[in-house]
């Protein structure tokens, strides 16, 4: 029992931030900055006292994050302890230290403690912590960062129309350019034919949070009136009965437009018109949500507090709860 609890672990998402680039806006001796993603929470990252000290990790990819676990310094001094007191979280897209959205505002962190604090998911490929006043002094033991990668996952998809007009092809739809300085090459399309449909198979399951669809530019807008987004793992019908995401009332032209999914899981994405003499012209489909071939770090958190009495005591680096604070492993 104790080893499946283990493997579970294994499972879940790992920490984006270790043993990647960190950066800081000053040093106090050798308390280097990368002192705080080497996997190790009694070793730190230090600034010297300065006005608006900052520590930043760039995760060399966009993620969407769901949490950031800071360790705050062992000390028996509560001065020291009390200097993470009012830390900012920020985490975006930009390495600039202020620009980016705040995940969260630290109140305090208890001598040699982690504590998580939940990001919601927003996207970004650094994360910075910085103290804002006059005289401080930024420590971090370690700073670990939850989530899964973000950007469009359709771009690594394989594409699939009822027909093709000239040579419009599928993949024209995923090909991470919205196709409207290059309408005619850049789009796919269907003939005009009974129920037209396009797919894309995202070849692993997804919990889809929205879909985004960039109409043709050049005529027929209205062509796209009608569309349903259908989302699912069966591919009964080429797909075309799996359930409803949204249905595209209307797309002006050449703009692009979000269709919230709410977490549906699937594969395979459709649109289709229904109807006769219909084409179907799509010049991108962006597709958004999280990789359900990793176990989330809530459904973990929930399977370990089963087993209770410590039963996967050995599973050191991984917390019981991601709003609590925990003590050091």
């Amino acid at each position: 029992l104790q080893h499946s609890a283990c493997f579970m672990t294994s499972l879940s998402y790992k920490n984006a931030a270790f043993q990647h680039t960190a950066t800081q806006s000053s040093m106090y001796g050798t308390w280097y900055s990368e002192n705080a993603v080497d996997g190790v929470r009694d070793s730190c990252s230090h600034t010297n006292t300065q006005t608006d000290p900052w520590w930043r990790v760039d995760l060399m990819k966009v993620y969407r994050v769901n949490r950031v676990a800071i360790t705050n310094r062992q000390s028996s001094y509560s001065e020291i302890a009390s200097r993470i007191n009012g830390a900012v979280i920020r985490v975006g897209n930009i390495p600039d230290i202020y620009s980016n959205p705040i995940c969260a505002v630290v109140s305090t962190i208890p001598s040699g403690a982690t504590a998580s604090f939940s990001c919601g998911g927003i996207e970004g490929r650094y994360v910075t912590v910085h103290i804002p006043g006059n005289g401080k002094v930024l420590t971090l033991c370690e700073v670990e960062v939850y989530g899964y990668l973000g950007g469009n996952w359709a771009v690594d998809g394989a594409a699939t129309q009822s027909s093709t007009f000239g040579n419009w092809f599928s993949e024209k739809a995923i090909d991470g350019n919205r196709g409207l300085l290059q309408l005619y090459t850049g789009c796919s399309s269907t003939l005009n034919e009974t129920n037209p449909w396009w797919r894309v198979d995202l070849r692993y399951i997804y919990r889809v949070s929205e879909v985004v669809v960039t109409n043709r530019k050049d005529c027929c807008a209205e062509q796209i009136n009608g569309v349903e987004i259908r989302i699912g793992n069966s591919l009964e019908s080429n797909g075309n009965n799996n359930p409803i995401c949204a249905v595209i009332p209307a797309i002006p032209a050449g703009e692009s437009y979000s269709y919230s999914c709410a977490g549906m899981d699937g594969r395979y994405v459709n649109l289709i018109i229904p109807g006769d003499m219909k084409m179907l012209t799509l010049c991108e489909v962006e597709v958004y949500g999280e990789d359900l071939s990793v176990l989330p770090y809530s459904l973990l958190s929930s399977l370990l507090m089963l087993f209770s009495g410590g039963i996967c005591s050995s599973c050191k680096r991984i917390h019981k709860c991601d709003t609590t604070l925990v003590s050091n492993p």
